[in-house]
């Protein structure tokens, strides 16, 4: 028996060399290997090699004005370190647009992309977003590129075999094979960042970031992004952000948008757990409980109300406040979608606008001059747009750092310390910084919400 399986086996292959190379579409054809597809997709798939200029870290010895004076203010000062990333992207479009990972370009001040061709091109980033881990870049002088089609990654489903492909260890294009092993995986890939992934157990390994997962036809279906390890290489936990959320990004970066805009929402959700659903009277725990909400908020416009329960988003079903944002991040700013929500024993569907997050009042953004102890110190109002931009609570009111600068940092202040007071004052707006710290006398106290902790900053001037 065995051996007439191997005799039919050969006569397969053989017959099959001959035949015109196609896509696998069954298991037999499955069996003779992914060479086609590969052969296909690959060319679409990029080398990327990014610089970084990081400033470097200052002696605080040398940084004394007796130091200084002795031995020149340029022996203190610190040194640039250079640093080089190395990543993969994908082709967009025949003129040149490519898909990468923020974390691997977007901080670079040079980027140079090379094809499978070994030719190269100079690129700039045109649309980043550091939360969402994504960047648009603009290949100069591209044309007639191959490039990879992208598959509505809602139609993904879990078993699907998929390729890897992209530049790991930077030891040469490389393809690895597995299956779709999960969807709508949340945070868990790039710790704090709020995401909505595609698993998959193909091997994914640094300077895999940015690189193409793909399925068997030779579409794009997610754009590798992160793994969990302990050892640095892969374990087959890989993470893809799925090509819908890329597709937006594409058409926000042809429109001319050089940051991304999210539908915002005005909301704060909690995931529906057990306990939860129990005290809701819910069989299923399901869908996302509305725990807060903005004044300005569209969906409290829409007749949502605190301890309401989201179950849908266009007829896709959201567990996480995660898969919530995706959802509308997908279907972009200026529409409109339709919530599906329960509140008790009734379930009603509620269209919502898709707004970008309103300057209501406006943010006032304010730079501190030299006539002030802490030049170079920036700050604004908070409005929903500086919440949604700083990730700062719905109910936070009042002044931001939104930069520290040079003085301010020294003095303990960080980047989204909400400012109450300073010297006692009260602190509203922008301009009442501005007055407290011009001539403020010889001490100086700043009170300031930290993560949600007091903190006070006092030093002589």
């Amino acid at each position: 028996m065995i051996r007439v399986f191997l005799t039919l086996m050969l006569l397969s292959l053989a017959s099959h060399s001959h035949a015109e190379t196609k896509v696998p579409t069954s298991q037999a054809e499955i069996s003779l290997g992914f060479a086609p597809v590969v052969k296909q997709a690959a060319p679409a798939v990029v080398n990327i090699y990014a610089k970084i200029v990081r400033e470097g870290r200052g002696n605080t010895l040398f940084s004394d004005p007796f130091f200084q004076d002795f031995f020149g203010r340029g022996f203190a000062e610190p040194r640039p370190r250079v640093q080089n990333s190395l990543g993969s992207g994908v082709i967009l479009t025949a003129d040149g647009y490519v898909v990468s990972n923020f974390h691997v370009v977007g901080k670079a001040t040079e980027i140079r992309v090379v094809t499978t061709d070994r030719r190269e091109y100079s690129a700039q980033v045109v649309l980043g977003d550091k939360e969402s881990d994504i960047a648009i870049l603009r290949l100069d002088e591209a044309e007639a590129l191959p490039y990879l089609p992208l598959r509505d990654s809602d139609q993904v489903e879990v078993g699907e075999l998929a390729l890897a492909i992209g530049n790991p260890f930077g030891v040469g294009q490389t393809v690895s094979s597995g299956i779709i092993s999960g969807l709508a995986r949340t945070g868990t890939a790039t710790g704090n960042a709020r995401g909505y992934f595609i698993q998959t157990d193909a091997a994914i390994n640094p300077g895999n970031s940015g690189g193409a997962l793909i399925d068997v036809n030779g579409d794009l279906i997610g754009i590798n992004t992160a793994i969990l390890t302990r050892s640095g290489g892969s374990n087959g936990i890989g993470f893809a952000i799925p090509a819908n959320l890329v597709a937006e990004f594409l058409r926000q970066a042809q429109a001319g948008n050089n940051s991304f805009i999210s539908p915002w929402a005005g909301m704060a959700g909690q995931h529906m757990s057990a306990d939860i659903a129990e005290s809701l009277g819910l069989v299923i725990p399901q869908g996302v409980v509305v725990s807060d909400l903005h004044p300005l908020s569209p969906l409290g416009e829409a007749g949502l109300r605190v301890g309401d329960v989201v179950t849908h988003v266009d007829g896709d079903e959201v567990n996480s406040p995660a898969e919530m944002k995706f959802r509308m991040s997908v279907a972009g700013v200026g529409g409109s979608s339709v919530l599906t929500l329960l509140r008790g024993e009734v379930r009603e569907e509620v269209e919502i606008a898709l707004i970008k997050a309103p300057e209501v009042p406006p943010s006032d953004d304010t730079i501190l001059d030299n006539q002030t102890v802490m030049p170079g110190l920036k700050v604004a109002r908070i409005n929903p747009a500086v919440i949604a931009r700083m990730g700062l609570i719905l109910s936070q009111t009042g002044v931001v750092v939104t930069d520290p600068g040079r003085y301010g940092g020294r003095s303990g202040l960080r980047v989204g310390d909400v400012v109450n007071s300073i010297n006692g004052v009260s602190i509203e707006h922008p301009d009442d910084v501005v007055h407290a710290l011009t001539d403020p006398g010889r001490r100086l106290q700043l009170d300031v919400s930290r993560a949600g902790r007091s903190v006070s900053v006092r030093f002589r001037l």
